[in-house]
Protein backbone atom coordinates (compact mmCIF):
# COMPACT_ATOMS: atom_id res chain seq x y z
CA UNK A 1 0.00 0.00 0.00
CA UNK A 2 1.34 3.72 -0.61
CA UNK A 3 1.30 6.74 1.07
CA UNK A 4 0.14 9.30 -0.17
CA UNK A 5 2.23 12.77 0.20
CA UNK A 6 1.34 16.11 -0.82
CA UNK A 7 3.24 19.26 0.21
CA UNK A 8 2.21 21.79 2.56
CA UNK A 9 1.57 25.40 1.14
CA UNK A 10 1.86 27.06 5.10
CA UNK A 11 4.57 26.63 7.14
CA UNK A 12 4.54 24.83 10.43
CA UNK A 13 4.71 27.46 12.72
CA UNK A 14 1.87 29.66 10.84
CA UNK A 15 -0.39 26.48 10.95
CA UNK A 16 0.22 26.04 14.90
CA UNK A 17 -0.08 29.55 15.72
CA UNK A 18 -3.75 29.23 13.75
CA UNK A 19 -4.83 26.19 15.33
CA UNK A 20 -3.85 28.07 19.21
CA UNK A 21 -5.93 31.07 17.77
CA UNK A 22 -8.84 28.75 16.92
CA UNK A 23 -9.09 26.34 19.87
CA UNK A 24 -8.71 29.50 21.93
CA UNK A 25 -11.88 30.91 19.99
CA UNK A 26 -13.72 27.45 20.83
CA UNK A 27 -12.93 27.34 24.19
CA UNK A 28 -14.32 30.58 24.92
CA UNK A 29 -18.09 29.71 23.52
CA UNK A 30 -17.46 26.40 25.69
CA UNK A 31 -18.90 26.81 29.28
CA UNK A 32 -16.62 25.84 31.92
CA UNK A 33 -15.66 22.29 32.42
CA UNK A 34 -13.57 19.79 31.12
CA UNK A 35 -14.13 20.22 27.70
CA UNK A 36 -12.90 23.76 27.64
CA UNK A 37 -9.77 23.04 30.16
CA UNK A 38 -9.41 20.71 27.15
CA UNK A 39 -9.48 23.23 24.44
CA UNK A 40 -7.45 25.92 26.51
CA UNK A 41 -4.53 23.25 27.18
CA UNK A 42 -4.55 21.91 23.37
CA UNK A 43 -4.16 25.41 22.59
CA UNK A 44 -1.34 26.33 24.94
CA UNK A 45 0.37 22.99 23.30
CA UNK A 46 0.23 24.73 19.90
CA UNK A 47 1.71 27.75 21.11
CA UNK A 48 4.76 25.91 22.74
CA UNK A 49 5.12 23.67 19.71
CA UNK A 50 5.15 27.05 17.03
CA UNK A 51 7.31 28.72 19.96
CA UNK A 52 9.95 25.74 19.24
CA UNK A 53 9.73 25.34 15.58
CA UNK A 54 10.63 28.97 15.52
CA UNK A 55 13.76 28.25 18.23
CA UNK A 56 14.63 25.01 16.27
CA UNK A 57 14.32 27.34 12.64
CA UNK A 58 16.16 30.12 13.85
CA UNK A 59 19.83 31.03 12.20
CA UNK A 60 21.24 32.15 15.85
CA UNK A 61 21.03 27.90 16.52
CA UNK A 62 24.00 26.60 15.84
CA UNK A 63 24.67 22.60 15.50
CA UNK A 64 27.10 20.77 18.11
CA UNK A 65 30.70 20.13 17.67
Amino acid sequence: MQRRSFKENTPLNQRLTEQAERLRKEAQGTPPGVMRDQLIRQARQAETASHMQEWLSSPGLQPPR
